[in-house]
């Protein structure tokens, strides 16, 4: 085999390009970042993750919504705790005749 005739350098530069071909499907298939032809990098995008992020805040408004209300309850809560018991019997007797 004559190395410096073109079907080596041909035959070599096939081999890379292979290489570089079966090297980004192995990431790709893991879903690791790929290369592009010059080095550079280009991240997997995945369409759920948009859908994803819409779930997670409108949960996280309802958390804070029901934290919300939990820190309201508990001020009543420490109010009638601390405050006076003539007061607070009124205001039991209050809220029982409402319900």
């Amino acid at each position: 085999m004559n190395f410096g005739s073109p079907e080596f350098v041909i035959a070599i530069i096939a081999v890379s390009y292979g290489g570089w071909i079966i090297n980004n499907w192995i990431r790709a298939k893991h879903g690791y970042e790929l290369e592009d032809e010059w080095g550079g990098k280009s991240s997997r995008k995945n369409p759920d993750d948009q859908r994803k992020i819409e779930l997670l805040s409108h949960e996280n408004e309802e958390l804070v919504g029901k934290i919300d209300r939990l820190q309201e309850r508990l001020q009543v809560l420490e109010r009638i705790a601390t405050d006076p018991a003539k007061r607070t019997a009124d205001e039991i007797e209050a809220l029982r005749e409402k319900n």
